[in-house]
């Protein structure tokens, strides 16, 4: 029986959503997915509000400015850094305004922040080489990334009245394990990080997550290969991915996510579009994914309520707010097919 703090056939989003308005944000996300709800990230805010921008955002003693290759670590806060602690500030202030509303806050509140692999590569050093390129500031930025998660999660708590799971965000993670990153000229790549300092690095910021929230600890990949085993063995309690990108996968692959929830990993199913498709989308068309995710591994679908949560494929920074709110309606629908299967699926 899980022992996670959302209920048995919950659902909730990845991350990002469409707009620039906060407090409507807010109270979609509390509206829609109201057991496991997640705090709203709004990129169309632009500088600051992306993944990489928020998440330096709550670095302790670093600061971030924008040059025209991307974010670099600047010297003191200035007019960037402060935009992108602003925009958090303004979402804190918007999901408690949401939550006093309600009346009773949800069981749980999902926060999320970029893994130290994705952000490590995503900043550049003052003389425009990758953070992770240099071990002293690999290790520093791990640290402080740490140490923001810690007090990000006991502002939320403090402001909500709740508990709180971190989710963190690797995307980039594949890339760099592959060696594929391309330097910030273009001109070559960087290093490949071996597996073992991949899990090291990642499980000092899972543990510390752990510490900060005493809950479990969701790490989200949506490349095509997410690393399965190393997630699991840096101690991620839930991974989050797209299922339909299993279909470009190979049978290793099948195998990874097989014995990683077999060992009572719960899985975040990406399962409907993150975007509008174009065409009907019914609920037997998403949710089936996951069933038959399960008859191929083998697993009773009973599994689905217990260890599995209903999400979109990713991020929906790039639907249209109509797709997201039909997108967060099916994604909840989802869940309480996976409880409750109807008949004849």
């Amino acid at each position: 029986m899980s022992t996670a703090p959302w209920p048995p056939g919950s659902a909730t989003g990845i991350g990002s959503l469409p707009g620039t308005d906060p407090v409507e944000a807010a109270a979609t996300v509390l509206g829609e997915l109201p057991d496991l709800p997640h705090l709203p990230e709004l990129p169309a805010r632009g500088l600051g509000a992306d993944m990489l921008g928020r998440t330096a955002a709550l670095l302790v003693d670093l600061a971030i400015e924008l040059v025209p290759s991307g974010y670099r670590v600047a010297a003191h806060p200035g007019i960037d850094h402060r935009r992108a602690t602003d925009h958090i500030r303004r979402d804190l202030d918007a999901i408690e305004e949401a939550v006093e509303r309600l009346g009773t806050p949800p069981p749980v509140v999902k926060v999320q922040l970029a893994g130290p692999w994705t952000l490590t590569s995503g900043l550049e050093l003052p003389r425009g080489h990758r953070v992770l390129t240099d071990r002293g500031a690999l290790r520093e930025f791990t640290e402080s990334l740490g140490e923001g998660l810690t007090r990000h999660v006991a502002e939320v708590r403090r402001r909500l009245g709740t508990e709180v799971v971190v989710q963190l965000d690797e995307p980039g993670l594949p890339t760099v394990l592959a060696g594929a990153l391309p330097t910030p000229s273009g001109y070559g790549t960087v290093r490949a990080i071996a597996e073992p300092e991949a899990r090291d690095v990642l499980g000092a910021v899972v543990e510390a997550a752990k510490a900060a929230t005493g809950q479990p600890v969701v790490i989200h990949c949506c490349a095509s290969r997410p690393p399965f085993a190393l997630l699991r063995s840096a101690g991620a309690d839930a991974i989050a991915f797209d299922v339909a990108l299993l279909a470009k996968a190979g049978a290793a692959a099948w195998d990874e996510i097989g014995e990683v929830w077999d060992s009572g990993t719960v899985l975040f199913l990406g399962v409907v579009p993150s975007t509008d498709p174009g065409k009907p989308v019914a609920l037997r068309d998403v949710a089936g994914q996951a069933f038959r995710l399960t008859d191929r591994l083998g697993f009773g679908r009973s599994i689905l309520a217990d260890r599995a949560v209903a999400t979109p494929t990713c991020g929906m920074a790039g639907a249209t707010e109509t797709w997201a709110r039909r997108a967060m309606s099916l994604v909840r629908d989802t869940g309480k097919a996976f409880m409750e299967p109807p008949e004849g699926w």
